[in-house]
Protein backbone atom coordinates (compact mmCIF):
# COMPACT_ATOMS: atom_id res chain seq x y z
CA UNK A 1 0.00 0.00 0.00
CA UNK A 2 1.34 3.33 -1.13
CA UNK A 3 1.66 6.34 1.28
CA UNK A 4 -1.28 8.54 2.23
CA UNK A 5 -0.48 12.12 1.48
CA UNK A 6 -3.61 14.77 2.91
CA UNK A 7 -3.58 17.84 1.33
CA UNK A 8 -4.11 20.53 4.14
CA UNK A 9 -6.22 23.98 2.36
CA UNK A 10 -5.02 26.70 4.67
CA UNK A 11 -7.57 29.76 4.36
CA UNK A 12 -8.43 32.22 7.38
CA UNK A 13 -6.53 29.69 9.22
CA UNK A 14 -2.91 30.79 9.04
CA UNK A 15 -1.37 29.23 11.91
CA UNK A 16 0.52 26.13 13.25
CA UNK A 17 -0.51 26.46 17.04
CA UNK A 18 -4.26 25.43 17.67
CA UNK A 19 -4.84 24.25 13.91
CA UNK A 20 -6.55 20.84 14.37
CA UNK A 21 -6.50 20.09 10.15
CA UNK A 22 -2.80 20.59 10.63
CA UNK A 23 -2.65 18.46 13.50
CA UNK A 24 -4.81 15.87 12.76
CA UNK A 25 -3.53 15.64 8.47
CA UNK A 26 -0.18 14.98 10.44
CA UNK A 27 -1.97 12.28 12.67
CA UNK A 28 -3.56 10.43 9.96
CA UNK A 29 -1.12 10.49 7.00
CA UNK A 30 1.93 9.35 5.70
CA UNK A 31 2.81 13.03 4.79
CA UNK A 32 1.04 16.33 4.86
CA UNK A 33 0.81 18.67 1.52
CA UNK A 34 0.30 22.57 3.25
CA UNK A 35 -1.07 24.69 0.72
CA UNK A 36 -2.44 28.19 0.21
CA UNK A 37 -4.42 29.56 -2.95
CA UNK A 38 -4.61 33.09 -3.53
CA UNK A 39 -8.16 33.02 -5.40
CA UNK A 40 -8.59 36.36 -8.13
CA UNK A 41 -11.93 37.09 -6.91
CA UNK A 42 -11.28 38.46 -3.86
CA UNK A 43 -9.09 41.01 -5.35
CA UNK A 44 -11.49 42.61 -8.36
CA UNK A 45 -12.31 45.99 -8.53
CA UNK A 46 -15.64 46.82 -9.24
CA UNK A 47 -16.81 48.97 -12.43
CA UNK A 48 -17.33 51.89 -9.97
CA UNK A 49 -13.10 51.11 -8.56
CA UNK A 50 -14.36 49.68 -5.51
CA UNK A 51 -11.72 46.93 -4.45
CA UNK A 52 -12.88 43.37 -3.00
CA UNK A 53 -10.03 43.80 -0.88
CA UNK A 54 -8.62 47.34 0.22
CA UNK A 55 -4.80 47.35 0.46
CA UNK A 56 -3.88 47.09 3.81
CA UNK A 57 -5.50 43.75 4.34
CA UNK A 58 -3.82 42.70 1.18
CA UNK A 59 -0.57 43.51 2.26
CA UNK A 60 -1.35 41.72 5.60
CA UNK A 61 -2.50 38.58 4.34
CA UNK A 62 0.60 38.67 1.85
CA UNK A 63 2.98 39.20 5.10
CA UNK A 64 0.33 36.43 6.83
CA UNK A 65 0.97 33.80 4.27
CA UNK A 66 4.87 34.68 3.63
CA UNK A 67 4.77 33.90 7.96
CA UNK A 68 3.19 30.42 7.63
CA UNK A 69 5.48 29.35 4.97
CA UNK A 70 8.43 30.21 6.88
CA UNK A 71 6.94 28.79 10.34
CA UNK A 72 6.38 25.52 8.20
CA UNK A 73 10.30 25.33 7.25
CA UNK A 74 11.56 25.67 10.49
CA UNK A 75 9.59 21.91 10.64
CA UNK A 76 11.23 21.05 7.20
CA UNK A 77 7.96 21.73 5.73
CA UNK A 78 6.67 24.04 2.74
CA UNK A 79 3.88 26.23 1.98
CA UNK A 80 2.67 25.43 -1.58
CA UNK A 81 1.21 28.91 -3.44
CA UNK A 82 -0.92 29.07 -5.98
CA UNK A 83 -3.22 31.62 -7.56
CA UNK A 84 -6.02 30.34 -9.26
CA UNK A 85 -9.52 28.93 -8.68
CA UNK A 86 -9.29 26.66 -6.02
CA UNK A 87 -11.64 24.05 -7.21
CA UNK A 88 -8.67 23.76 -10.39
CA UNK A 89 -5.85 24.50 -8.49
CA UNK A 90 -6.64 21.94 -5.82
CA UNK A 91 -7.37 19.41 -8.42
CA UNK A 92 -4.20 19.46 -10.11
CA UNK A 93 -2.25 19.30 -6.90
CA UNK A 94 -4.26 16.26 -5.72
CA UNK A 95 -3.75 14.27 -8.90
CA UNK A 96 0.06 15.73 -9.07
CA UNK A 97 0.91 14.56 -5.70
CA UNK A 98 -1.25 11.79 -5.60
CA UNK A 99 -3.46 12.88 -2.59
CA UNK A 100 -5.77 10.72 -0.65
CA UNK A 101 -7.66 13.22 1.26
CA UNK A 102 -8.29 17.14 1.32
CA UNK A 103 -8.64 19.34 4.74
CA UNK A 104 -9.77 22.44 5.47
CA UNK A 105 -11.87 24.89 8.02
CA UNK A 106 -15.38 25.18 7.51
CA UNK A 107 -16.50 28.83 6.81
CA UNK A 108 -20.10 30.31 7.02
CA UNK A 109 -20.33 33.62 4.67
CA UNK A 110 -22.10 32.40 1.53
CA UNK A 111 -19.37 33.47 -1.25
CA UNK A 112 -16.70 31.32 1.17
CA UNK A 113 -19.15 28.31 0.99
CA UNK A 114 -19.68 28.50 -2.47
CA UNK A 115 -16.37 28.20 -3.10
CA UNK A 116 -15.84 25.10 -0.98
CA UNK A 117 -18.68 23.51 -2.31
CA UNK A 118 -17.72 24.55 -6.06
CA UNK A 119 -14.04 22.66 -4.60
CA UNK A 120 -16.28 19.78 -3.06
CA UNK A 121 -17.70 18.12 -6.17
CA UNK A 122 -14.72 19.02 -8.65
CA UNK A 123 -12.98 16.63 -6.18
CA UNK A 124 -15.70 14.62 -5.72
CA UNK A 125 -14.96 13.97 -9.15
CA UNK A 126 -12.13 12.50 -8.63
CA UNK A 127 -13.17 10.09 -5.90
CA UNK A 128 -11.90 12.24 -3.04
CA UNK A 129 -13.06 13.55 -0.02
CA UNK A 130 -12.41 17.29 0.92
CA UNK A 131 -12.78 16.90 4.89
CA UNK A 132 -14.65 19.97 6.77
CA UNK A 133 -13.02 20.94 9.88
CA UNK A 134 -14.75 23.70 12.41
CA UNK A 135 -11.91 25.96 13.72
CA UNK A 136 -12.76 29.50 13.52
CA UNK A 137 -14.85 30.17 17.31
CA UNK A 138 -13.89 29.72 20.85
CA UNK A 139 -17.08 27.72 21.53
CA UNK A 140 -16.88 24.65 19.19
CA UNK A 141 -20.40 24.44 17.69
CA UNK A 142 -20.45 20.53 18.95
CA UNK A 143 -20.29 21.82 22.43
CA UNK A 144 -23.16 24.47 22.23
CA UNK A 145 -26.02 23.00 24.47
CA UNK A 146 -28.37 23.67 21.65
CA UNK A 147 -28.48 22.72 17.88
CA UNK A 148 -27.68 25.36 15.33
CA UNK A 149 -31.08 25.92 14.18
CA UNK A 150 -32.44 26.60 18.09
CA UNK A 151 -29.77 29.11 19.12
CA UNK A 152 -31.10 31.81 20.63
CA UNK A 153 -31.17 35.03 18.13
CA UNK A 154 -30.62 37.12 21.62
CA UNK A 155 -27.55 37.29 22.21
CA UNK A 156 -27.81 37.44 26.26
CA UNK A 157 -29.54 34.39 26.12
CA UNK A 158 -26.96 33.14 23.57
CA UNK A 159 -24.52 34.16 26.33
CA UNK A 160 -25.55 33.00 29.07
CA UNK A 161 -26.69 29.45 28.47
CA UNK A 162 -23.57 29.13 26.45
CA UNK A 163 -21.28 30.01 29.71
CA UNK A 164 -23.37 28.47 31.81
CA UNK A 165 -23.35 24.93 29.73
CA UNK A 166 -20.53 25.04 28.05
CA UNK A 167 -17.06 24.82 27.80
CA UNK A 168 -14.33 25.82 26.03
CA UNK A 169 -11.94 22.98 24.52
CA UNK A 170 -8.40 23.07 25.10
CA UNK A 171 -6.30 23.97 22.06
CA UNK A 172 -4.70 21.31 19.98
CA UNK A 173 -0.97 20.08 20.80
CA UNK A 174 0.85 21.63 18.42
CA UNK A 175 2.93 19.78 16.08
CA UNK A 176 6.51 18.28 16.44
CA UNK A 177 7.55 17.35 13.06
CA UNK A 178 5.30 17.87 9.47
CA UNK A 179 7.12 15.66 7.04
CA UNK A 180 5.92 16.35 3.34
CA UNK A 181 6.28 14.80 -0.28
CA UNK A 182 9.07 16.21 -2.46
CA UNK A 183 7.85 19.23 -3.98
CA UNK A 184 9.07 20.46 -7.79
CA UNK A 185 7.34 24.04 -7.28
CA UNK A 186 6.45 25.41 -4.22
CA UNK A 187 5.71 28.58 -5.92
CA UNK A 188 5.90 32.40 -5.34
CA UNK A 189 4.28 34.48 -3.11
CA UNK A 190 2.64 37.00 -5.15
CA UNK A 191 3.13 40.57 -5.07
CA UNK A 192 0.22 43.63 -4.48
CA UNK A 193 0.68 44.41 -7.93
CA UNK A 194 0.36 40.62 -9.01
CA UNK A 195 -2.74 40.52 -7.26
CA UNK A 196 -4.29 44.13 -8.84
CA UNK A 197 -3.96 45.94 -5.57
CA UNK A 198 -2.20 49.46 -4.89
CA UNK A 199 0.30 49.39 -2.31
CA UNK A 200 -0.87 50.95 0.93
CA UNK A 201 0.18 54.32 2.04
CA UNK A 202 1.29 54.34 5.63
CA UNK A 203 0.01 57.53 7.82
CA UNK A 204 2.26 58.89 9.94
CA UNK A 205 -0.44 59.50 12.60
CA UNK A 206 -1.58 55.72 13.05
CA UNK A 207 -1.44 54.37 16.69
CA UNK A 208 -0.93 51.26 15.55
CA UNK A 209 1.33 49.29 13.25
CA UNK A 210 -0.36 45.82 12.06
CA UNK A 211 2.45 43.33 10.75
CA UNK A 212 0.60 40.40 9.63
CA UNK A 213 1.11 36.50 10.29
CA UNK A 214 1.23 33.99 13.41
CA UNK A 215 5.04 34.91 15.04
CA UNK A 216 3.35 39.01 15.10
CA UNK A 217 -0.08 37.43 16.68
CA UNK A 218 1.78 35.46 19.34
CA UNK A 219 4.12 38.28 19.96
CA UNK A 220 1.05 40.41 20.55
CA UNK A 221 -0.80 38.04 22.81
CA UNK A 222 2.71 38.12 25.12
CA UNK A 223 2.39 41.52 24.93
CA UNK A 224 -0.93 42.50 25.77
CA UNK A 225 -0.74 40.17 28.87
CA UNK A 226 2.41 40.90 30.36
CA UNK A 227 2.38 44.81 29.91
CA UNK A 228 -1.48 45.28 30.14
CA UNK A 229 -1.16 47.63 27.31
CA UNK A 230 -4.20 47.88 24.70
CA UNK A 231 -6.08 50.06 21.69
CA UNK A 232 -7.59 52.25 24.44
CA UNK A 233 -4.76 53.23 25.78
CA UNK A 234 -3.02 54.34 22.29
CA UNK A 235 -6.01 55.63 20.83
CA UNK A 236 -7.60 57.93 23.92
CA UNK A 237 -10.17 56.56 26.18
CA UNK A 238 -13.24 57.96 24.46
CA UNK A 239 -12.43 55.73 20.84
CA UNK A 240 -10.31 52.85 21.93
CA UNK A 241 -12.34 51.19 24.80
CA UNK A 242 -10.59 48.61 26.22
CA UNK A 243 -9.66 46.92 22.80
CA UNK A 244 -7.25 44.76 22.55
CA UNK A 245 -6.38 44.92 18.43
CA UNK A 246 -5.99 41.30 17.72
CA UNK A 247 -8.81 41.40 15.61
CA UNK A 248 -6.68 41.19 12.13
CA UNK A 249 -4.70 38.33 13.10
CA UNK A 250 -7.78 36.89 14.89
CA UNK A 251 -9.60 37.21 11.47
CA UNK A 252 -7.21 35.16 9.14
CA UNK A 253 -6.56 32.51 11.77
CA UNK A 254 -2.59 33.63 12.57
CA UNK A 255 -4.05 33.48 16.14
CA UNK A 256 -7.04 30.97 17.55
CA UNK A 257 -9.94 32.75 19.92
CA UNK A 258 -9.66 29.62 21.85
CA UNK A 259 -5.91 30.33 22.64
CA UNK A 260 -6.75 33.77 23.14
CA UNK A 261 -9.63 33.17 25.90
CA UNK A 262 -7.10 30.56 27.79
CA UNK A 263 -4.36 33.17 27.68
CA UNK A 264 -7.34 35.26 28.71
CA UNK A 265 -7.75 32.38 32.25
CA UNK A 266 -4.36 32.38 32.39
CA UNK A 267 -3.33 35.90 33.48
CA UNK A 268 -7.13 36.61 34.58
CA UNK A 269 -6.19 37.72 38.03
CA UNK A 270 -3.83 40.46 37.12
CA UNK A 271 -5.72 41.32 33.88
CA UNK A 272 -8.06 44.73 34.02
CA UNK A 273 -9.77 43.80 30.96
CA UNK A 274 -10.42 40.43 30.78
CA UNK A 275 -14.36 40.04 31.25
CA UNK A 276 -14.27 42.85 28.32
CA UNK A 277 -11.92 40.76 25.65
CA UNK A 278 -13.99 37.51 26.65
CA UNK A 279 -17.04 39.07 25.33
CA UNK A 280 -15.50 40.51 22.36
CA UNK A 281 -14.60 36.77 21.47
CA UNK A 282 -18.24 35.98 22.48
CA UNK A 283 -19.62 38.33 20.57
CA UNK A 284 -17.39 36.81 17.48
CA UNK A 285 -18.51 33.63 18.13
CA UNK A 286 -22.13 34.35 18.33
CA UNK A 287 -21.89 36.39 14.85
CA UNK A 288 -20.46 33.20 12.91
CA UNK A 289 -23.29 31.19 14.44
CA UNK A 290 -25.81 33.52 13.80
CA UNK A 291 -24.68 33.74 9.78
CA UNK A 292 -24.41 29.71 10.07
CA UNK A 293 -28.14 29.91 11.26
CA UNK A 294 -29.35 32.24 8.86
CA UNK A 295 -27.32 32.83 5.77
CA UNK A 296 -28.08 34.98 3.31
CA UNK A 297 -30.30 37.17 5.75
CA UNK A 298 -27.26 38.96 6.90
CA UNK A 299 -27.21 41.05 3.24
CA UNK A 300 -30.43 41.54 2.50
CA UNK A 301 -31.30 45.45 2.95
CA UNK A 302 -34.21 44.31 4.97
CA UNK A 303 -32.24 42.02 7.31
CA UNK A 304 -34.87 40.03 9.27
CA UNK A 305 -37.48 42.57 8.56
CA UNK A 306 -40.25 42.35 6.49
CA UNK A 307 -39.57 45.70 5.17
CA UNK A 308 -36.43 47.76 3.81
CA UNK A 309 -35.35 50.73 5.51
CA UNK A 310 -36.80 53.70 3.60
CA UNK A 311 -33.44 55.75 2.63
CA UNK A 312 -32.93 59.24 2.62
CA UNK A 313 -33.80 60.96 -1.10
CA UNK A 314 -30.03 61.92 -1.43
CA UNK A 315 -28.46 59.00 0.10
CA UNK A 316 -25.65 59.14 -2.67
CA UNK A 317 -24.38 62.49 -1.65
CA UNK A 318 -24.85 61.21 1.62
CA UNK A 319 -23.01 58.53 1.52
CA UNK A 320 -19.90 60.07 -0.28
CA UNK A 321 -19.31 62.73 2.64
CA UNK A 322 -20.02 59.87 4.97
CA UNK A 323 -17.14 57.91 3.71
CA UNK A 324 -14.89 60.47 3.00
CA UNK A 325 -15.21 62.36 6.20
CA UNK A 326 -17.07 65.24 5.09
CA UNK A 327 -20.38 65.39 7.43
CA UNK A 328 -19.69 68.22 9.26
CA UNK A 329 -19.71 65.98 12.92
CA UNK A 330 -15.75 65.67 14.36
CA UNK A 331 -15.97 62.62 15.73
CA UNK A 332 -17.91 61.15 12.97
CA UNK A 333 -15.14 62.44 9.90
CA UNK A 334 -12.18 62.24 12.55
CA UNK A 335 -13.14 58.23 12.31
CA UNK A 336 -13.44 57.80 8.81
CA UNK A 337 -10.17 59.59 8.27
CA UNK A 338 -8.70 57.17 9.95
CA UNK A 339 -10.35 54.35 8.90
CA UNK A 340 -9.12 55.79 5.09
CA UNK A 341 -5.54 56.48 6.23
CA UNK A 342 -5.05 52.93 8.29
CA UNK A 343 -7.72 50.30 7.41
CA UNK A 344 -8.72 50.11 11.32
CA UNK A 345 -10.92 52.34 13.59
CA UNK A 346 -11.72 51.24 17.37
CA UNK A 347 -14.92 48.93 17.85
CA UNK A 348 -16.02 52.39 19.85
CA UNK A 349 -15.53 54.21 16.51
CA UNK A 350 -17.44 51.57 13.92
CA UNK A 351 -20.30 51.44 16.11
CA UNK A 352 -20.39 55.04 16.53
CA UNK A 353 -19.94 55.67 12.37
CA UNK A 354 -22.18 53.13 11.65
CA UNK A 355 -25.05 54.41 14.04
CA UNK A 356 -24.89 58.18 12.45
CA UNK A 357 -24.93 56.62 8.98
CA UNK A 358 -28.33 54.63 9.21
CA UNK A 359 -29.91 56.55 11.99
CA UNK A 360 -28.72 60.22 11.45
CA UNK A 361 -28.28 60.07 7.38
CA UNK A 362 -30.59 57.53 6.76
CA UNK A 363 -28.13 55.77 4.05
CA UNK A 364 -29.06 51.98 2.76
CA UNK A 365 -26.70 50.45 5.81
CA UNK A 366 -25.33 48.06 3.15
CA UNK A 367 -23.71 50.53 1.28
CA UNK A 368 -21.33 50.71 4.41
CA UNK A 369 -20.87 47.09 5.25
CA UNK A 370 -19.32 47.22 1.75
CA UNK A 371 -17.60 49.93 2.13
CA UNK A 372 -15.99 48.47 5.72
CA UNK A 373 -15.34 45.46 3.50
CA UNK A 374 -13.45 46.88 1.13
CA UNK A 375 -11.41 49.56 3.78
CA UNK A 376 -11.12 46.82 7.40
CA UNK A 377 -7.98 45.35 7.92
CA UNK A 378 -9.81 43.10 10.19
CA UNK A 379 -12.62 42.70 7.68
CA UNK A 380 -14.38 39.03 8.77
CA UNK A 381 -17.81 38.57 6.85
CA UNK A 382 -19.72 37.36 10.08
CA UNK A 383 -18.67 40.07 12.40
CA UNK A 384 -18.61 42.96 10.00
CA UNK A 385 -21.93 42.02 8.16
CA UNK A 386 -23.91 41.06 11.68
CA UNK A 387 -22.82 44.25 13.53
CA UNK A 388 -23.87 46.61 10.97
CA UNK A 389 -27.40 44.81 10.70
CA UNK A 390 -27.37 45.05 14.32
CA UNK A 391 -26.87 48.61 14.28
CA UNK A 392 -29.03 49.28 11.74
CA UNK A 393 -31.83 47.39 13.37
CA UNK A 394 -32.58 44.59 10.87
CA UNK A 395 -30.55 41.99 12.60
CA UNK A 396 -32.06 39.31 14.08
CA UNK A 397 -31.82 40.46 17.56
CA UNK A 398 -32.65 44.32 18.12
CA UNK A 399 -32.52 44.65 21.90
CA UNK A 400 -28.94 43.46 22.58
CA UNK A 401 -27.30 47.08 23.46
CA UNK A 402 -23.98 47.22 22.75
CA UNK A 403 -20.96 49.48 22.03
CA UNK A 404 -22.81 52.96 20.99
CA UNK A 405 -25.82 54.87 22.81
CA UNK A 406 -27.16 56.25 19.33
CA UNK A 407 -29.14 58.15 21.86
CA UNK A 408 -26.46 59.96 22.26
CA UNK A 409 -25.63 62.81 19.61
CA UNK A 410 -22.27 62.19 17.09
CA UNK A 411 -21.69 65.82 17.31
CA UNK A 412 -21.63 65.64 21.23
CA UNK A 413 -18.71 62.81 20.74
CA UNK A 414 -15.41 64.00 22.06
CA UNK A 415 -15.50 67.37 20.05
CA UNK A 416 -12.06 68.32 21.50
CA UNK A 417 -10.42 65.94 21.73
CA UNK A 418 -7.02 64.53 20.26
CA UNK A 419 -8.40 61.98 18.61
CA UNK A 420 -10.07 64.81 16.63
CA UNK A 421 -7.10 67.50 16.40
CA UNK A 422 -5.28 64.31 14.89
CA UNK A 423 -7.37 63.36 12.31
CA UNK A 424 -9.20 65.92 11.02
CA UNK A 425 -8.02 68.09 8.34
CA UNK A 426 -6.63 71.51 9.60
CA UNK A 427 -9.53 72.81 7.69
CA UNK A 428 -12.06 71.14 8.74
Amino acid sequence: MGEKTILVWFRNDLRIHDNEILSEAIRKADKVLPVYVFDPYYFKTSASGVLKTGSFRARFLLESVSNLRANLQQFGAELLIRTGDPAEVLTQLAEEYHISEVYHHREVAPEETDVSEKVEAALWKMKLNLRHFIGHTMYHKEDLPFPIKDIPDSFVTFKKKVERDSNVRQCVTSPEQILIPEITDAGDLPTLADLGVPEPVDDSRATNHFTGGETEALNRLEQYFTTQQNCGQKAGKNVGGVASCLSPWLALGCVSPRQVYWEVVKYRSTLQNADALMLELLWRDYFRFMFKKHGQKYFRAEGFNDETPQPASNQDELFEHWKNGETGVPFIDAAMHELNATGYISNYSRQAVATYLTKELQVDWTRGALYFEEKLIDYSPASNWGNWAFVAGVGNDTKSNRYFNAAKPANQLDSKSDFISTWLPVSA
